[in-house]
């Protein structure tokens, strides 16, 4: 076990980027470094070529350099050190895992530097120890990060040296940004976005922008107090302003031009939001030019701020309070004077306030953001240089372990100033929406230029007005409406690129270009760019995203987006992997083409948020519009700010910064239970199913009882009907033998016959004399036999036919003129059992000439239905023209009554 480091007399933080410095040092970096003394220098030299198919590389993203055997010391890891044209990634050994602290965009570093640290030797070694190469970075994301190097190579040497390249292009196109492309995260052209913004705070929100609206300027919109100016459609009045901005309905074109002369860069009052209700306004300017004496004036400038207090509610004489808002400090504002600039006098507009809010200025803030990233650098568990905070000795430490020393780390992050900070700017945009929303009153607000604290405060103030701003669509409309169309110079406060020289492409780079201070009114020609240096970084946007996390934790229902949200946004901002925020103003973006070319942040952003909607880690999960559907005011109490800890300590204490996290714990549980209600419901659904399942069977066997109740009716009344059959027959002196199967036949004989003829009878039964085989579809045959008509009987029951038979003459002649007399067997059956003679049978009137009994009549029917039953139909006729009107109701019921009938009279009445 190796033994405990002592404490390091010297820091490696703020360190010169120039020249390599020599740092003494009592401790020694064996324990980070002691794995690398198993490697052979010689084969880790800068000639190995670099690979080109990592697994964790971008699109378009190429490798430029790469190093081997390379320690982060702030972890003590080691693994591979590889430099593209996006990032600094630091991959473990073997596994090739991205860690995330060791790996940066380019665009996010804000300085680096090499180190050699020199170790004493021991006091009894005589060879001497070799020096420590390290490579420091820091970032503007609030880490720093130092790498170690093996000696006697040049990978150091190879990383610095394309680190320089990469962080410093010299053409547009070399920015990792245009050479990705929009990829699948194509951008909308903001101008769009910015009109449909417009027509919203107009009441209007049932136009669409388009670009053919803006090609042809009919965009020109307007209501009762303010309408959309396209005086700047080509940005000659003001070239850090939107090509279109909403004015007072009462100012002219001209006043407006002649207002914009008197504001410092011609960024004149334009107003940022209107009260729906009220009518009060939240305007932003640049400072006037009242000069040293501050006494210069404008009369257009005068009318235009006297315009943002219009009437109150129309009543006339009744004009609403105008308070100007400088974001100043008093007597910077009076300096600013002597430059040319300086601040506005209530006794040159009408019935208005001036209130200064004493933020600092950009380098203040720059100054205070460092202080606090050492701070959390020195006291966090992976601090740059390899020792955590609890190991340290001494009384200047935490690690002490004495009140005092508690104390004193306690005050330098105080000293540090930078929640000061935050709660200036927080305590100035809840007094400008108290002032807004409960007193009706508008709102001027400006610093010196009018891009850095004015776009703080009036954004913020828009977030706590509208709660549309509070939603994913509102935030991105805000911060492309108050930072990017009314120019925040994102490229000079947060080292971005920037265009410079002329306006002819292709256009060069260079980094913190801006026009010089003591410009106070903008020039026609291009802006000149400076070199290369941090006069004019500063974080303002960072600054004012804190401030927004400090809302949410005192707002936690009001907001839809989560801190990590936030915290996203901001690393996609600083990393320029997307062209959003290239450049200081629109114009600059629109001259580049910059919506056409590179990917869009928000589409990025809103593709995270697809794929598993409200349960991503962007959407707040308490969020909940109806509890803050109006105004947010915070008061003073509530705005004391705290570290913002998905930010501030993600890399100086991550598990800390994770620590507490109620909303992550409560969208775990959300999920399960909404994996539990899905079970759920896909148990209730399989459970509804199966009961109609259930409920379709037992209704199917309902019907099968009925279906086989009704058969065994059926089936019992043909037994009782074949029964009756078998009587009727019998009684005419035949033997009847009946089989139950199918393709067996039901023999009806007799003996009085001597030659029968042996015949299949079916109800399509067409011949007399043809033999026709059993039907497997029917469930009885039937055999008849007949007796030819030309076969000569001298049965004695042959004149019982001559006397029965209606149809009969006393002549001896027939009736049926179609048709013979037929026998079945002894018995007289009425009609010769042709049934094409039955087929064409007519009914004459002298079938009725005679007088038949009831005994008659039955007799006929019976032998008629023996042979075909649907012929029955003739005799019911005979039946119902004798009697007029017979008992029979139904065809089956006379059926069965008669067969019922013949059976109880045949043996008695015919033979």
């Amino acid at each position: 076990m190796s033994a405990p480091r002592s404490r390091r007399t010297t820091s490696l933080r703020d360190t010169s980027s120039d020249s390599e410095k020599l740092e003494e040092a009592t401790g020694s970096w064996d324990d980070a470094l002691d794995w690398l003394k198993l490697e052979n220098p010689n084969t880790l030299s800068c000639s190995v070529p670099h690979r080109s198919n990592y697994k964790c590389l971008l699109e378009a993203e190429r490798v430029v350099a790469e190093g081997h055997g390379v320690v982060l010391v702030n972890t003590d890891v080691a693994g591979i050190l590889i430099v593209t044209n996006y990032r600094l990634i630091f991959l473990s050994e073997g596994t090739e895992n991205v860690i995330a602290l060791g790996t940066i965009p380019l665009a996010t570093i804000e300085k680096f530097n090499k180190i050699v640290v020199k170790i004493q030797s021991a006091p009894r070694q005589s060879d001497k120890a070799p020096s420590r190469r390290l490579l420091q970075v820091i970032g503007k994301d609030m880490r720093i990060i130092v790498f170690g190097f093996l000696p006697r190579t040049k990978q150091r040497r190879t990383i610095y040296d394309a680190l320089l390249r990469a962080t410093k292009p010299s053409r547009l196109w070399d920015l990792y940004a245009f050479i990705c492309g929009p990829s699948k995260f194509t951008n909308l052209n903001p101008r769009i976005r910015l009109l449909n913004e417009y027509f919203r705070l107009l009441g209007r929100g049932s136009f669409s922008a388009s670009m053919e609206m803006i090609e042809q300027g009919s965009y020109t919109f307007s209501n009762d107090l303010l309408r959309i100016s396209s005086i700047n459609s080509n940005y000659t009045v003001c070239e850090s302003y939107p090509f279109a901005v909403i004015v007072p309905k009462s100012i002219s074109e001209e006043e407006v031009l002649q207002a914009s002369t008197f504001r410092a860069r011609c960024r004149l009052p334009v107003i940022s939001w209107c009260h729906p209700e009220t009518g009060a306004v939240l305007a932003r300017s640049s400072q006037p030019l009242v000069g040293l004496m501050m006494n210069m004036r404008s009369n257009a400038d005068e009318k235009l701020v006297a315009a943002l207090c219009d009437q109150l509610g129309g009543a006339k004489g009744n004009r609403r309070k105008l308070y100007i808002a400088d974001a100043r400090p008093r007597k910077n504002a009076l300096a600013n004077g002597a430059m040319g600039g300086g601040s506005e006098s209530s006794s040159n507009y009408f019935q208005s306030e001036i209130v200064f809010f004493g933020i600092d200025n950009i380098h203040a803030m720059r100054e205070s953001l460092s202080r606090l990233r050492d701070y959390l650098d020195t006291h966090g568990t992976t601090s740059s240089d390899g020792m955590s905070s609890f190991l340290r000795h001494g009384g200047w430490t935490w690690g002490g372990g004495n009140l005092s020393s508690m104390s004193a780390s306690v005050s330098s992050l105080g000293d540090s100033g930078w929640l000061i900070h935050v709660q200036s700017v927080l305590a100035g945009a809840a007094w400008i929406v108290a002032h807004v929303a409960l007193e009706s009153a508008s709102v001027l607000v400006h610093c010196s230029d009018g891009w850095d604290r004015t776009t703080q405060l009036v954004s913020l103030a828009n977030l706590l007005l509208d709660p549309y701003y509070r939603t994913f669509k509102g935030f991105q409309a805000l911060i492309e409406k108050d930072w990017l169309a009314f120019g925040h110079p994102f490229a000079d406060r947060m080292g971005m690129p920037t265009i410079s020289g002329n306006s002819n492409m292709p256009f060069e780079l260079s980094r913190q270009s801006s026009v010089p201070a003591s410009s106070m009114r903008q020039s026609s020609a291009s802006p000149t760019p400076n070199s290369h240096s941090q006069s004019n970084y500063s974080p303002i946007f960072l600054q004012w995203i804190d401030c927004v996390s400090q809302l949410l934790r005192i707002y936690p229902f009001a907001f839809e987006f989560s801190p990590v949200f936030l915290v996203d946004l901001m690393d996609s901002v600083l990393s320029c992997r997307f062209g959003n925020f290239f450049y200081n103003s629109e114009k600059e973006r629109h001259q580049v083409g910059v919506s056409e070319n590179c990917g869009c942040l928000w589409a990025y952003l809103a593709d995270l948020r697809s794929s598993e909607g409200r349960s991503h880690v962007h959407c707040n999960f308490f969020y909940n519009p109806l509890k803050h559907d109006g105004a947010l005011y915070p008061p003073a109490a509530a705005l004391a700010p705290t570290l913002w800890p998905q930010f501030h300590l993600r890399w100086a204490c991550p598990s800390e910064a994770h620590a507490g996290e109620l909303q992550d714990q409560c969208r775990e549980m959300s999920l399960k239970l909404s994996e539990i209600q899905k079970a759920k419901d896909t148990a209730e659904r399989k459970a509804k199913e199966a009961t109609l399942a259930m409920e379709s069977l037992a209704s199917e066997l309902r019907n099968e009882k009925q279906i086989s109740g009704s058969a065994v009716a059926l089936a019992k009344k043909a037994s009782k009907e074949n029964a009756v059959i078998k009587r009727a027959i019998q009684s005419l002196g035949c033997n009847v033998h009946f089989s139950s199967s199918g393709n067996t036949a039901v023999d009806i004989e007799s003996s009085l016959i001597g030659r029968p003829q042996s015949l299949m009878s079916s109800p399509s039964r067409r011949e007399s004399d043809a033999t026709i085989p059993p039907n497997d579809n029917t469930d009885l045959s039937v055999s008849i036999s007949l007796v030819g008509d030309n076969v000569a009987s001298d049965n004695p029951f042959s004149r019982v036919c001559e006397v029965l038979c209606p149809l009969g003459s006393r002549d001896g002649g027939c009736r049926w003129p179609d048709a013979g007399c037929a026998q079945l067997g002894s018995q007289c059956v009425g009609v010769r059992a042709n049934f094409d003679a039955i087929d064409r049978l007519s009914i004459y009137d002298s079938y009725f000439h005679h007088s038949f009994s009831l005994l008659e009549l039955e007799e006929i029917f019976f032998v008629s239905y023996a042979i075909n039953e649907h012929k029955v139909l003739l005799i019911k006729k005979l039946f119902d023209l004798y009697f007029g009107s017979y008992i029979f109701s139904s065809f089956s019921l006379g059926c069965f009554e008669l067969f019922k009938y013949a059976t109880n009279i045949s043996t008695t009445k015919i033979w």
